[in-house]
């Protein structure tokens, strides 16, 4: 049976999304006894260093270039930089600190967030199922809030910052993978700098002299970007309406290995909160159905 390019698409973003929620997740928990910023700076290291050769592999040179003489897309990049590495590193604080629960719950809002967003700075219209979705998420946060005391910044710096970030990238109509290089140009010298601190004040984990600890730290880099583009080729075949839907596969398998692997903490207050928000993602992923 011929497989259609739909049906692979749904297949690779489906992979994207597993990866991003089961075997990412896994993996950075599993590098915790590494600091917390050092994790963040070999992924902005090695993540530069896979893009550099996935963009040779592609050829795509010529689209950096392009990028490089528009002014506007490029300050545009400067700025996504800066939230993505801002998004990079609260997300790898959230699993150094047993927190995945938290930082799924930024990745069920984030969709809901950012269609508030689009309203708010691009004039992007609300319906109906739209506003009920993001009355529900208002209505859950007042709730953590009050029962817990607490904010649940984690959770909305994740989709504030990603919120963010992928409005002002499809904005500029860049390509992903083209992107997330710049981007990770633009953080790479940064990354560097503070390596050169942590090593310099013997405070680095990553060592010549510790061969076994290199290749997985190395690996921060694939766990990046393989399944970024296994969920942008997704995009391309199958629309980003059914890819949209697939995504929150993501913050499932988050949501999963925090409680039942990890045995995360979860009180009656956050499943009554989640409860809430699973409500407003069914009702976004009802209106995302019916407008494909």
């Amino acid at each position: 049976m011929k497989i259609t390019d739909f049906n692979k698409g749904i297949i690779s973003s489906s992979l994207g999304s597993f990866w991003w929620g089961f075997i990412g997740t896994y993996y950075f928990q599993y590098i915790t006894f590494v600091g917390t910023i050092e994790v963040v700076v070999h992924r902005c290291i090695w993540t530069s260093l896979m893009l550099l050769i996935t963009t040779t592999f592609f050829n795509k040179w010529y689209l950096l270039k392009k990028i490089i003489f528009d002014k506007k897309k490029l300050l545009i990049l400067l700025i996504t930089s800066i939230l993505i590495f801002g998004n990079w590193s609260i997300w790898i604080y959230a699993v150094a600190t047993n927190r995945i629960i938290d930082a799924s719950f930024g990745y069920f809002i984030f969709p809901i967030i950012s269609v508030f967003f689009g309203f708010l700075f691009f004039n992007e219209k609300l319906n109906k199922k739209r506003i009920i979705s993001i009355s529900l998420v208002i209505i859950s946060t007042i709730y953590l809030f009050f029962n817990l005391n607490s904010f649940p910044w984690i959770g909305f710096s994740v989709a504030f910052l990603w919120s963010i970030y992928n409005l002002l990238r499809k904005k500029i109509n860049v390509d992903t993978d083209i992107g997330l290089f710049i981007e990770s140009l633009f953080i790479f010298p940064i990354a560097i700098v503070i390596f050169y601190f942590i090593f310099q004040n013997n405070m680095n984990d990553f060592s010549l002299s510790n061969p076994s600890l290199m290749p997985l730290l190395i690996l921060a880099g694939p766990m990046t970007v393989i399944p970024l583009f296994l969920y942008v080729k997704g995009v391309e075949l199958s629309g980003l309406g059914p890819t949209g839907m697939i995504f929150f596969l993501a913050p499932t398998g988050q949501f999963l290995l925090g409680f039942f692997y990890y045995n995360e903490p979860f009180s009656m207050q956050k499943l009554i909160s989640f409860i809430i928000i699973w409500i407003s993602v069914s009702i976004y992923l009802k209106d995302l159905y019916e407008k494909n």
